[in-house]
C-alpha cells in the first residue's frame, strides 16, 4: 500500500509541476508614469514636440531595441537641452535612461539600445534650459518580451 501511495503522490506532484510550467507568463503591468513625469519636470508643463524618436514599430526582441532620440536645440548657453530622459512605462523600472548634456556637446542626439518588456508606449522627456520641458511618445509592438520576472 505504500508503494502505491508513494506512486499516486508522485504522480500529481510531477502534474501540479507540469501544469504550472506550462502557464504563460504575466508580462509586467502598465505604470501610470504622470507622477514620474511630474517629478522630472518639477511640476513644469511640458510642450509637446521638438523630439524625434526613430524605434522600430515593431521590434522582434525586447531585449534589445535600437532607438535614437535628437531633441531641436541651437545648444548655445543661452538654450540648450540639459537632460534627456527614456521612460518605458510596461518596464518594471518605467525610468529607463538618463542622458546629461551641455552647451558644449553640440547637438543633443543620442543612439542606444533598450530592453523593453513587451508592447508599449516609449516616452522622452527633454529638460531644457530655462526650466522648460518637451515631451514626445511613441508606441512600439514588441513580440518577445524582456525584463520579466523570473520569480513567477
Amino acid at each position: 500500500m505504500k508503494r502505491r501511495t508513494f506512486l499516486a503522490t508522485s504522480l500529481l506532484a510531477a502534474g501540479a509541476a507540469r501544469a504550472q510550467s506550462s502557464t504563460p507568463r504575466a508580462f509586467q503591468p502598465v505604470h501610470d508614469v504622470r507622477p514620474l513625469l511630474d517629478e522630472l519636470a518639477g511640476g513644469a508643463k511640458a510642450e509637446r514636440g521638438g523630439i524625434a524618436i526613430e524605434l522600430p514599430q515593431i521590434a522582434e526582441n525586447g531585449n534589445s531595441v535600437p532607438m535614437r532620440i535628437k531633441v531641436e536645440s541651437p545648444m548655445t548657453e543661452a538654450d540648450h537641452v540639459e537632460r534627456i530622459h527614456l521612460i518605458a512605462e510596461r518596464n518594471p523600472r518605467p525610468l529607463v535612461a538618463t542622458f546629461h548634456f551641455g552647451p558644449a556637446a553640440g547637438r543633443a542626439e543620442v543612439a542606444t539600445r533598450v530592453r523593453l518588456a513587451g508592447t508599449q508606449t516609449v516616452r522622452v522627456l527633454a529638460a531644457l534650459s530655462g526650466g522648460r520641458y518637451r515631451l514626445q511618445e511613441q508606441e512600439v509592438l514588441v513580440t518577445s518580451a524582456a525584463c520579466l520576472d523570473e520569480s513567477m
